[in-house]
């Protein structure tokens, strides 16, 4: 979100206009259809629909001119604890700035809501670093706090907390954080 409380917009190029949104309930489908590929690919891991409308108030949308070209979720998951989401872009909106907006426009979103920490499961550590995320090795919570989120039913947290459980989900991705 804009200081001012529009959508949050970036220089796309002379003729393309990007902006950023919350999501609505007609873009679930969008949303699916960006992501199913690369939950496919292993990238991402597949959901139900329903996991996506159970969330909807956690998903931002990237338009390119109007046309719904990436997504993005923030999740809280403790009181300065939040996970960056479903992060995705349409292949051939690439290289327009639509994930650093998405990110920036989550960021935003964190701080507003006072979260002070962002997580983020991902194969893209280069992209991640550039926006000021670090690898995390071993935990990144207190022993009380981690008492706590072993509790949840959320496999974002189990991700998080690195529990075996959820190893065959994780192979291959970096478990990283950021400050704000």
């Amino acid at each position: 979100m804009a200081p001012d409380g529009s959508a949050a917009q970036a220089p796309s190029g002379p003729q393309q206009r990007l902006t950023v949104r919350g999501a609505r309930t007609r873009d679930i489908r969008t949303i699916r259809e960006i992501v199913r590929p690369l939950a496919d690919s292993g990238v991402l891991v597949s959901k139900d629909a329903v996991t996506y409308y159970e969330a909807l108030q956690q998903f931002r949308v990237a338009a390119l001119d109007g046309v719904v070209v990436g997504c993005g979720a923030l999740h809280v998951m403790w009181e300065d604890l939040a996970e960056i989401r479903t992060l995705a872009v349409r292949p051939e909106a690439k290289g327009h700035g639509v994930g650093s907006l998405l990110l920036r426009t989550l960021v935003d979103d964190a701080r507003e809501l006072g979260v002070g920490r962002l997580f983020c499961l991902t194969f893209e550590v280069d992209f991640f670093a550039r926006h000021g995320f670090s690898v995390i090795e071993g935990q990144a919570v207190s022993p009380e706090v981690y008492v706590e989120l072993v509790r949840s039913y959320d496999e974002g947290v189990a991700e998080f907390l690195d529990l075996e459980r959820v190893k065959p989900n994780t192979l291959g991705n970096t478990r990283m954080l950021r400050t704000l």
